[in-house]
């Protein structure tokens, strides 16, 4: 019985490992586990899923300006400004999130949300493991194409829909700027009905959107 237990374990924690290797091909079109859950509790979702060509770069150049500035520069994890939080932390100072696109990705697609030293653990080695089998335009892709962007709401093309009654491709740097804004929390900040202070964020994104040239070269050579 403990074998068995324990195999089951391991094969949990072997399977995403393997999954990496199979999002590597262009042609799979990788789930969440939210998504997963939207489907146990029959609720359904709305995601159709877009190639990053056909995705707006005013949306790559927002989310990546608002998530991950050192998107291009990291291998997975940015080890600089995680050694920031945790001496944050020991000082008994506010942290700040320090959450990579990678590890925001392996995040959706493998573990569950909520602060835990666990999730963290096991979230760390998945992010390194996906950045070094993936390139950096397909872990992009598969970010923009399972980030939630309301209740059943996932991926980019959804979420204009939603929000813009628009395409993907179409968005405009200030409609891309107000749904990057929007992903720490999409229930509380959404992206059609902006509040003051998103607003002021949205333009402070939009102005380093349009500057980063330097930073999103990995994506637009």
């Amino acid at each position: 019985m403990i074998r068995r237990i324990l195999l089951a374990v391991l094969a949990v924690l072997v399977l995403p490992y393997l999954l990496i290797l199979v999002y590597a091909l262009p042609f799979t079109r990788p789930v969440s586990t939210l998504m997963l859950s939207e489907l146990a509790l029959m609720r359904g979702y709305d995601r159709q899923w877009m190639s990053l060509d056909d995705i707006s770069p005013n949306l790559v150049r927002a989310v990546m300006m608002s998530e991950d500035a050192r998107f291009c520069l990291h291998g997975g994890v940015d080890w600089n400004q995680m050694r920031s939080v945790v001496e944050d932390a020991l000082d008994g100072e506010a942290t700040r999130g320090a959450s990579t696109i990678p590890m925001q990705t392996a995040k959706n697609l493998f573990l569950w949300n909520g602060r835990s030293f666990i999730r963290k653990a096991l979230e760390l080695p998945l992010a390194l493991g996906a950045d070094f089998v993936w390139s950096k335009p397909r872990m992009m892709e598969i970010y923009l194409n399972i980030a939630e962007w309301g209740p059943g709401i996932y991926g980019a093309e959804a979420a204009a829909q939603h929000h813009f009654k628009t395409s993907a491709s179409k968005l405009s740097t200030k409609q891309a700027a107000l749904l990057a804004v929007a992903l720490p929390n999409p229930f509380t900040r959404v992206a059609s009905k902006p509040g003051r202070g998103m607003t002021r964020l949205a333009g402070v994104v939009e102005r380093r959107a349009r500057a980063s040239g330097a930073y999103i070269k990995c994506i637009y050579p």
